[in-house]
C-alpha cells in the first residue's frame, strides 16, 4: 500500500527531516538512505517501523543540514582562525592539482563544520530529537496508509456489489437454462438412436445435466462475497486474505463460464471475472 510522510525540527545549528514513504509489496521490505551523521538511527528506526507495519517496500530517508547562526548569537560569532587557514590550504592545493576547480565561497566556508565555532550536536541529544520526531512521523505515515486502504476497500465494495448484481441476475436464468438443454440434448439422443428407449434418454440426460449445473459454483459464488464482505468489515492487514479471495472467486467464475449452455448466463460469467480481475488489481495495492 502506498503511503507518505515528511517531518522536520529545527535544531538550532541544523535542522532534521525525515521521510518516509511506501509502495506495495507482498512483503515487508525497509531501505534507509540516512546521511553519515544519522547512520546510528538506522536499527532503532527499524525496529520502530517493523512493530507498526507488515508489508510494504518501504524506504526510510533522513538529513542533517547544517544552518548558520542568526539574530544576535551570529554577531557574537567570529570565524576560527586556524580552521580558516588550514581551509585556504586546502582550497589552494586542490586548485593547484586541479586549476579548473572553482574556489571555496565564502558562504561554503562559513557553513563548514567549526568555522563559526562548535556547533556540533551531542549524539544523545540528535538521538532523542530523531526518534521523537519520528514517533510522530511513523503515526502520520500509518494514518496514510489507514486512509488509502479505506479509500481501496470503498472500491472493493463498489465492485462486490456489482457481482452480486450479476450473480443475482444469473440465478434465475438456470432452470430455464438447464430445462432447454435437456430438451436439446434429449432430440440429439433420439436422432442419434432411434431405438433408445425413454428410461435410458432420460438417464442420459441426467447425467449430463449434472455436469453443468451450476448451481454449486453460483452458492460458493455467493460464499465467497460474504467473506469478502467480513474481511473488508474487519479492516487491517488483510491483503493476503484478499488475494486468497480473488483465487477462489476467479475459479467459481472460471468453471461457471466453462459449464454454462446460456448465452445470458456466460456473459453473465465474462463480466464477473472482468469485476474479479479489477478487484485483484486493486487488492495488489492494499497491506
Amino acid at each position: 500500500m502506498t503511503g507518505y510522510a515528511a517531518a522536520s525540527r529545527d535544531l538550532g545549528s541544523a535542522v532534521l527531516s525525515l521521510e518516509l514513504k511506501s509502495v506495495n509489496s507482498r512483503y515487508l521490505d525497509i531501505g534507509f538512505r540516512l546521511s553519515e551523521d544519522l547512520r546510528f538511527l538506522e536499527m532503532p528506526l527499524r525496529e520502530k517501523i517493523t512493530e507498526r507495519i507488515a508489508r510494504g517496500k518501504i524506504e526510510m530517508r533522513g538529513y542533517l543540514q547544517a544552518q548558520p547562526a542568526q539574530g544576535a548569537a551570529a554577531r557574537q560569532r567570529t570565524p576560527d582562525a586556524a580552521l580558516l587557514a588550514e581551509l585556504g590550504s586546502l582550497d589552494a592545493a586542490v586548485r593547484g592539482a586541479l586549476p579548473q576547480a572553482a574556489p571555496l565561497s565564502v558562504a561554503e566556508v562559513l557553513r563548514w563544520p567549526g568555522v563559526l565555532g562548535d556547533d556540533t550536536i551531542g549524539a544523545e541529544q540528535l538521538q532523542a530529537a530523531a526518534q521523537e520526531l519520528f514517533a510522530g512521523l511513523l503515526d502520520e505515515f500509518v494514518a496514510s496508509r489507514s486512509r488509502e486502504g479505506a479509500k481501496l476497500a470503498d472500491v472493493l465494495r463498489d465492485r462486490a456489489a456489482r457481482m452480486r448484481e450479476r450473480i443475482a441476475a444469473a440465478e434465475p436464468l438456470l432452470p430455464a437454462a438447464l430445462a432447454a438443454y435437456r430438451e436439446r440434448l434429449a432430440a440429439r439422443l433420439r436422432e442419434a438412436v432411434a431405438n433408445l428407449d425413454e428410461d435410458r434418454i432420460r438417464q442420459e440426460v441426467g447425467v449430463f445435466a449434472a455436469k453443468i449445473d451450476v448451481a454449486e459454483e453460483i452458492a460458493r459464488l455467493v460464499t465467497h462475497m460474504d467473506e469478502l464482505d467480513r474481511v473488508l468489515k474487519k479492516g487491517g492487514a488483510v491483503g493476503k486474505r484478499l488475494d486468497f479471495l480473488m483465487q477462489e472467486l476467479n475459479r467459481e467464475a472460471n468453471t461457471l463460464s466453462s459449464k454454462s449452455v446460456s448465452a445470458e448466463v456466460t456473459a453473465i460469467a465474462l463480466d464477473l471475472k472482468l469485476l474479479i480481475e479489477q478487484m485483484r488489481e486493486q487488492v495488489q495495492n492494499l497491506e
